[in-house]
């Protein structure tokens, strides 16, 4: 069945996630150096869209309470008034022509932030040669999203040369051999991804995580299902859904919508919230409404988070094709673009 769903996929998508362990093993050995003092840094803006800003998401989860300084991820064309020469502002656009993200990093340079850019070139990549700012080369040749794991370990890399995580080299390639294996485990038929993806054909599916645990977990698998399976999907948290979103389930029977739950699930997670999961998923099953468990099989709760975005890429991969779309294609992003270069 793969093999001629594959069809769709003419740009073989297929492959790049497949070999996603190359990107970070390119994005670890990444040449370039850094001449910023560490400790003259108060807090860290991550500012960047789309497939460059998931890794500053997936960074504060995954360095977690190692990260000693205030990170945040900015999604827009202005920085916080706090932003000063004691901010840390890392510039992240794949193409380097992210209108939001140079506008950002304008903002920066007029505040004497303290830059770090991280690009394949275009416009950010000019400013920063112009302006003598750090620049991180990413590896070239992919759409941004296909790029995370390059994106996510040069990212590291950053982190780590500047003191800011303590993690190893033998942490990080036992990362990346973890990926190749299963690359090779879920790119099949029979693998848990490719499964999971018959599942939710057909369904609407909602996304529940934790705060400040995995949550960019579920903003990742949302964005590859709305970008690869060309789906409408929900994503939230635990534990602020159930002070809100948890009455909306009242009604879901009139919606007309088909839903189907996702729990990216950990047994780390806070014992609180484990039981309100509990809870919620007993509420929902006796609404009849289905649920889909995704939790990390491997040893550390850092494996576990890779672990469960490379397992969400797959699953978003093998639904593309189960719906009969391009996982590549993202024609009305395109025709974005297009009419705000009209201005």
């Amino acid at each position: 069945m793969l093999d001629g769903l594959r069809s769709y996929d003419p740009k073989n998508l297929y492959s790049v996630i497949k070999d996603s362990w190359q990107q970070g093993e390119s994005g670890w050995n990444s040449s370039f150096s850094l001449n910023i003092n560490a400790s003259e840094i108060s807090n860290i803006i991550i500012t960047g869209l789309g497939g460059s800003a998931i890794s500053g998401d997936l960074m504060k989860n995954f360095l977690g309470a190692e990260l000693k300084k205030p990170l945040i991820v900015n999604r827009t064309y202005s920085l916080p008034e706090f932003a000063d020469e004691h901010t840390l502002v890392i510039a992240s656009s794949y193409s380097g022509n992210t209108e939001e993200t140079i506008s950002a990093l304008n903002t920066a340079l007029s505040r004497r932030c303290k830059i770090i850019v991280l690009t394949t070139g275009g416009e950010a990549g000019r400013i920063a040669i112009e302006n003598g700012l750090h620049t991180v080369p990413l590896q070239k040749g992919f759409q941004p999203r296909y790029a995370l794991y390059n994106s996510f370990f040069t990212l590291l890399r950053v982190f780590q040369k500047l003191g800011i995580t303590s993690i190893t080299d033998s942490e990080v390639l036992n990362l990346i051999s973890m990926l190749k294996d299963l690359g090779e485990e879920w790119s099949a038929e029979s693998g848990l991804a490719f499964k999971t993806a018959v599942e939710l054909k057909g369904f609407t599916p909602v996304i529940y995580s934790a705060t400040d645990f995995n949550e960019a977990a579920g903003r990742r698998f949302k964005g590859q299902l709305n970008e690869n399976s060309k789906l409408h999907a929900w994503s939230a948290e635990y534990p602020e859904m159930n002070h809100n979103e948890i009455v909306g389930w009242e009604t879901f029977g009139a919606q007309g919508v088909k839903y189907k739950i996702v729990n990216l699930y950990d047994e780390e997670m806070h014992p609180r919230v484990k039981r309100r999961f509990e809870i919620i998923n007993n509420l929902l099953n006796n609404e009849k409404i289905d649920i889909i468990k995704i939790d990390g099989k491997k040893e550390s709760l850092r494996e576990r988070l890779i672990e469960m975005v490379y397992l969400c890429d797959w699953i978003s991969y093998f639904l593309a094709l189960l719906n009969e779309k391009d996982p590549g294609e993202i024609d009305f992003i395109h025709h974005l673009k297009d009419k705000m270069a009209e201005g």
